[in-house]
């Protein structure tokens, strides 16, 4: 039976899907438009950046570059990603739709993340999963960290208790900041050797979810 006070929030890159290896694509498509620039970047490196803000993420890949240029290249980026996204797909985790299926019969489920405002719906779109969630927050609509945007989240949503699932150490930090427990989804992008509660599959969640809960 749903339990209206009791909230899932996911994270979304390295939880909920994995993009590192389009996002990264995305980048070099865009930064060899750039003729005076020869960074180039690997999945590993963007996972390693994910969970970071869009302002952080710009002055790891364009150091010392104007703010006016670095939103440009973004927004090349963007639609390079976009395009890619449409033709290629990204890469959900076994078992996923099952394992939310199940959890939503029990909890709300929302999501929280650092990304530009329209990426969750994007996620939402290409997987099809818009049914099991009911609200979302990210960085790229408020302009607040991840901490502040659970908050949000939990106010709007009269929630009793919630648990937030990340992959980083900054979801983590985020989490705890905000007064939250945490799950580990270590699966995906990061390591966080502090967390009390881990799961090595989206599916182990139904597992652990209710221990936390």
């Amino acid at each position: 039976m749903l339990n209206r006070t009791k909230g899932i929030i996911f994270d979304v890159d390295g939880t909920l899907w994995d993009v590192s290896d389009l996002v990264a694509e995305s980048w070099n498509i865009a930064l060899r438009r750039q003729p005076d620039v020869l960074r180039r970047v690997t999945a590993e490196e963007i996972r390693g950046m994910m969970g970071k803000t869009m302002t952080e993420i710009y002055n790891l890949i364009l150091p010392g570059r104007d703010k006016q240029f670095q939103e440009l290249v973004c927004r090349e980026c963007e639609g390079a990603g976009d395009r890619l996204l449409r033709e290629r797909g990204a890469n959900l985790y076994p078992a996923e739709e099952k394992t939310l299926e199940m959890l939503f019969g029990t909890y709300r489920l929302f999501i929280v993340s650092n990304c530009r405002d329209g990426y969750i719906e994007q996620f939402l779109g290409f997987s099809h999963f818009g049914r099991f969630f009911e609200d979302s927050e990210c960085f790229g609509r408020t302009g607040k960290p991840k901490c502040d945007n659970i908050r949000l989240l939990l106010e709007r949503n009269h929630l009793g208790k919630a648990v937030y699932v990340g992959d980083t150490h900054l979801d983590f930090e985020s989490a705890r900041s905000a007064g939250v427990p945490f799950i580990h989804a270590a699966y995906g992008y990061g390591k966080v050797p502090e967390a009390k509660y881990a799961v090595q599959s989206f599916s182990g969640l139904a597992e652990v979810v209710p221990q936390v809960l």
